[in-house]
């Protein structure tokens, strides 16, 4: 990725360049990151009209996962904060 697409995606993602399908994914990864109880098989068939089969739905959402988990774990810990 260029410099000029990494800030544009670090500003705002819905405004940055990127395909549709980048786009639909982003948004699914902050809803499951904001509150994933709101997650309804709606944001599923969405993912799918873009081109993401079940193992791709289902590796998205562990990947979403595992970095909130893991960054809350460092959060706590208190990983990269000055002691």
């Amino acid at each position: 990725m260029d410099d000029t697409l990494i800030a544009a995606l670090e500003n705002d993602y819905t405004k940055a360049p990127i395909s549709e399908q980048d786009r639909v994914m982003l948004d699914y990864v902050v809803q499951v990151t904001r509150d994933a109880t709101r997650i309804t098989p709606a944001h599923h068939e969405t993912l799918r009209r873009v081109g993401f089969d079940d193992r791709g739905i289902l590796q998205i959402t562990l990947i979403t996962a595992w970095f909130n988990y893991i960054n809350r774990v460092a959060d706590a810990l208190g990983v990269g904060r000055a002691m």
